[in-house]
């Protein structure tokens, strides 16, 4: 009879009810957490005009293509937040008065730096906050965006990068 008197706890004093609870528990507090993580951040690699994008490649080749004919290269150097960009060309093109320059993170659009430089003797100039460190898409072009020279570049490592045009389709 004293086995039967010991037997007389509430359910919730044993342990394997416990035990049982716990691991659909866990399923449930880890799926509420993931379904907050994907409201509250960003996707970045997923673009709401991927059909308009699609349709611009073309126009990315062109310009490409013209920056190959014109002989343009470009020598970058990004140090303590300024940008130089030295932009040569071997065919002699006449060069633009100012640069836009792009820095484009590769899975982090929010990262992304654009800046136009001023023209300073020989050399293009600006001011830029540095970028994080990583692997960097440049991408240089006029004003106008009839060319463009693109390549890559990788912080703080090697903060300068030689980007020539390349017109390969």
């Amino acid at each position: 009879m004293n086995r039967a008197s010991s037997d007389d706890r509430p359910w919730y004093r044993y342990p394997w009810p416990w035990i049982l609870i716990a691991g659909p528990a866990i399923v449930v507090v880890a799926g509420i957490v993931t379904a907050w993580i994907a409201t509250a951040t960003s996707d970045g690699l997923v673009a709401d005009d991927y059909y308009k994008q699609g349709l611009e490649v073309n126009q990315m080749l062109a310009r490409d293509e013209a920056a190959a004919t014109m002989g343009l290269e470009a020598r970058l150097r990004l140090m303590d937040g300024r940008v130089e960009v030295d932009l040569a060309s071997r065919a002699e093109a006449p060069l633009p008065e100012r640069l836009r320059i792009k820095l484009v993170h590769p899975t982090r659009s929010g990262e992304d730096r654009e800046l136009i430089l001023s023209r300073e003797k020989s050399v293009y100039v600006g001011e830029m906050t540095a970028p994080g460190p990583g692997r960097w898409r440049v991408m240089v072009e006029d004003e106008a965006a009839t060319w463009r020279i693109t390549g890559n570049v990788r912080l703080p490592d090697a903060p300068d990068a030689l980007l020539k045009a390349n017109g390969k389709r």
